[in-house]
């Protein structure tokens, strides 16, 4: 769908008031504390003492020392949030109110704004099946709008989705510990698989990552509405299925399930805390639920 000039400005002015309102929720609550390291550079290793979190460990010293040491970090003044969003044409999708483009939108401005809050930079990376726009990190109320626009009105040259390659684009742009969040329905290329965990061990080393999983109900589960001709956004291949068969339903559930099951358990070995959201929940429930478990 193709958007005039007003038709954007319009559109952007409304999320703009929904999600300003809907941040103050977010950062009030759990952004300004959520992210383990999250804006810290290196100071000093000291000898470990009881309540210290593990995993700052510096096992080297540790190791020659012959006693447990750690790492000590102070906070940086200037923060950076980065925001991987995918515009693959799945993202069209959606059975209810909201389309997935639209959940994913929303939950991006609410969480630029909650970063403008903490006086934080903000920058973002588009990508399909290759890297589509990047957006490098700014502060101000005009950026934050001016990516928001971008979210609404960009029109995608590829087809597929392959998220290694934002998050290789994401290590080779941002030198700076960045905390970063990946939004996307995460039905991803088969190819790229293989490619992914490698992306995904580099890009969480470097960078506090998190995931955001949009979805729409009938992705998850057929409804029985009879023979129906379904077409996969991404692929262009079109077939027809008979939804009144509980085979079939069960089937795509199944896939489905697996599928998912196959990339948490990916994000979950690579340290990368993940949120699922529908088309029909609430997203700011959800994003706090995640930040409470860091």
């Amino acid at each position: 769908m193709q958007y005039n000039d007003e038709d954007i400005l319009k559109r952007v002015r409304r999320i703009e008031i929904k999600t300003r309102g809907l941040s103050d929720e977010i950062f009030a609550g759990k952004y300004h504390t959520a992210f383990r390291g999250r804006g810290m550079s290196f100071s000093e290793v000291r000898e470990y003492r009881p309540g210290d979190d593990v995993r700052d460990i510096d096992w080297n010293v540790t190791a020659r020392a012959h006693r447990a040491h750690v790492k000590v970090y102070e906070e940086e003044r200037e923060l950076t949030m980065m925001l991987l969003v995918d515009v693959s044409p799945s993202r069209m999708f959606g059975t209810e109110e909201l389309t997935k483009k639209n959940l994913i939108t929303e939950i991006a401005a609410t969480l630029a704004f909650s970063a403008a809050k903490n006086n934080d930079k903000v920058g973002c990376i588009l990508f399909s099946d290759h890297i589509e726009k990047f957006i490098p990190p700014k502060k101000g109320r005009s950026h934050i709008l001016m990516i928001i626009r971008e979210l609404v009105s960009f029109t995608p040259s590829g087809k597929g989705t392959n998220i290694s390659e934002a998050l290789r684009y994401l290590v080779g742009v941002n030198k700076k510990r960045a905390t970063t969040f990946l939004l996307s329905d995460f039905i991803n290329s088969e190819a790229d698989m293989p490619k992914l965990e490698d992306a995904l061990k580099i890009a969480s080393a470097k960078h506090d990552i998190m995931a955001i999983r949009v979805f729409d109900k009938c992705d998850e589960h057929l409804p029985d509405v009879g023979i129906i001709e379904v077409e996969d956004a991404e692929s262009g291949e079109r077939s027809w299925l008979d939804t009144s068969s509980r085979r079939v339903r069960e089937f795509w559930a199944q896939q489905y399930a697996e599928r998912n099951t196959a990339m948490a358990s990916l994000l979950t070995h690579n340290r990368v805390d993940m949120a699922e959201v529908a088309t029909d929940g609430d997203y700011v429930k959800e994003l706090i639920k995640m930040f409470k478990k860091r």
